[in-house]
């Protein structure tokens, strides 16, 4: 899976477990306070979305200057996990009972493990026999898992119109990734690619969870530190090859130190991403904020217009302009949910 303001996003998430308690007084459809926290969350999930779109670039960057994916990705998670500690811990402050809870660190461990590292290893392994367009068009098929997992768990059957809207989406996608003929689809590949998706549908669910008494900068941060670690064990075994450089980093026609570079995909794309993205889920549910996801692929698209010179064409824009109609129309069917 491939993506800003941070400061305010991380001070705002953290106190986003006491916002989205699960005693928290009903709120109806119709309640200013209801307004304002769909407002916030679809903040909150744009921001997350642009945050993890800025990724794609930035990675790249350091992919041409030598660095392979594993370690690019290795020096993101960890930067991010450094860079969150702080915060989890004042937040944990008078409540480190918290990490006794063996619920509670079951969670860490499996977010962690599965979430951050095991999206991004299963996204590589992908990108390394499919062509990216292939790889992201599976794995960004999370949000029909998603609602389906909502479906069959928690008995929420979807409204006529989440799936209308799900299907408008999906066609958009088609569009902005441009999937036409003459792909050929290595086996191996799509496995790893739906084991990506399974990671991406599994960190819409997770991040969503209300009943969990993990403040969201703790969730992000605790979840990152087991990811750096997945993937720092992965590289030590050899599973996930290392190489970094020195060279500088090209972007957008400028040039910057490859500690920049690095500081961006930890800080922004990673760190502010996962903290924004959780503290969306929290108030929008997983279904409405995996859509809203969707709307990374779209900043994608523009970041590598800005950063690496890619233009994206009528057709592309045309997807883009689907994908919003697609995430308009499923929040319609969310406001109409039988449950």
């Amino acid at each position: 899976m491939d993506t800003n303001a941070n400061d305010v996003a991380f001070r705002d998430a953290s106190a986003t477990a006491s916002v989205a308690a699960p005693n928290a007084a009903p709120r109806t459809a119709a309640s200013p306070a209801n307004s304002s926290r769909l407002a916030s969350g679809l903040l909150f999930a744009l921001i997350s979305a642009g945050a993890f779109a800025l990724s794609g670039p930035f990675a790249r960057g350091l992919l041409d200057a030598g660095w392979t994916p594993g370690a690019a990705v290795t020096a993101r998670v960890s930067l991010a996990a450094l860079a969150l500690a702080p915060v989890a811990v004042l937040a944990l402050r008078g409540r480190w009972r918290l990490l006794a809870a063996r619920r509670n660190l079951v969670t860490l461990v499996v977010y962690g493990a599965i979430a951050v590292a095991g999206t991004q290893l299963a996204y590589f392994s992908a990108v390394a026999t499919l062509q990216v367009g292939v790889a992201l068009l599976i794995e960004y098929t999370a949000p029909a898992i998603v609602v389906l997992w909502m479906w069959m768990r928690h008995r929420q059957r979807p409204h006529a119109l989440t799936l209308l809207g799900a299907v408008i989406a999906a066609g958009g996608l088609l569009l902005v990734l441009q999937i036409f003929g003459g792909v050929q689809l290595d086996l191996a590949g799509v496995l790893w690619a739906l084991g990506a998706m399974l990671g991406v549908a599994f960190y819409f669910v997770m991040s969503a969870d209300t009943e969990t008494e993990l403040p969201a900068t703790v969730l992000a941060g605790g979840g990152l530190l087991v990811g750096a670690v997945v993937l720092g064990l992965a590289g030590l075994v050899g599973v996930l090859p290392m190489t970094v450089t020195d060279a500088p980093v090209e972007l957008g026609g400028a040039s910057m130190p490859w500690w920049a570079a690095v500081l961006m995909l930890g800080l922004v794309t990673a760190a502010g991403a996962y903290v924004t993205g959780i503290a969306a889920a929290r108030r929008l549910g997983p279904r409405l904020t995996s859509f809203v996801g969707l709307s990374e692929v779209i900043g994608a698209v523009l970041f590598a217009w800005l950063l690496l010179g890619e233009l994206p064409n009528g057709v592309q824009l045309a997807g883009g302009a689907l994908i919003l109609v697609g995430v308009v129309v499923v929040r319609l069917g969310e406001a109409r949910i039988t449950r």
